[in-house]
């Protein structure tokens, strides 16, 4: 099997971890977009004081040690553009569980600008695939909440089925919200 560093590429997307010297690309990207994205990503529950939130590097760090561990494989979207690779969003393999269940989840976000131009579905795709091809997972998820249109049709693009709705699923912004969670399972039967 593949070892961490994961690099997955689909035409002129490549699918890979970030890194130290990254941080520019990713915080532009992150400020251009952050109302655009607020109503999709995750928020802490106002439980207790768990700290500050971890800062680029402590992330970085944080997905390597995921990565190696094959607990969560997170990647930037790059695409090329011309010369030089273009940071245009995330994507990550989440909540990966072997044994009996050989299961997780995938979730992503796009900078506004490449959204609608097939990017998103592509990344989907090839993170899926490598997750049935490579790691030979039975099932990967992808929770969104109802009102996501965009990433509705991300998911049934690339080949996810409806399966059902699941309440107060995810804390975003700012309270428990509904998520329709969408599956795809392995074509190969590993019996």
């Amino acid at each position: 099997m593949e070892r961490w560093p994961y690099l997955i590429s689909d035409h002129e997307i490549t699918l890979r971890p970030l890194r130290f010297r990254d941080r520019a690309n990713w915080q532009k990207v992150r400020r251009k977009n952050a109302m655009w994205l607020a109503p999709w990503e995750a928020t802490r529950p106002r439980i207790e004081d768990e700290g500050p939130l971890p800062n680029f590097f402590q992330m970085v760090r944080y997905y390597n040690k995921e990565g190696r561990e094959l607990r969560s494989i997170s990647l930037g979207i790059w695409l090329q553009d011309g010369n030089r690779e273009r940071f245009i969003g995330q994507i990550t393999l989440g909540g990966i569980v072997f044994g009996a269940y050989r299961g997780a989840h995938i979730g992503y976000w796009i900078d506004q600008s490449f959204a609608n131009r097939g990017y998103t579905t592509r990344a989907v795709k090839a993170l899926t695939h490598f997750a049935f091809s490579t790691l030979a997972l039975h099932r990967i998820e992808i929770n969104l909440r109802p009102e996501n249109n965009a990433s509705k049709k991300v998911a049934e693009k690339s080949g996810y089925i409806f399966e059902g709705l699941r309440p107060r699923y995810l804390h975003i912004s700012g309270d428990w919200r509904d998520h329709l969670t969408f599956v795809a399972e392995n074509p190969n039967n590993f019996n």
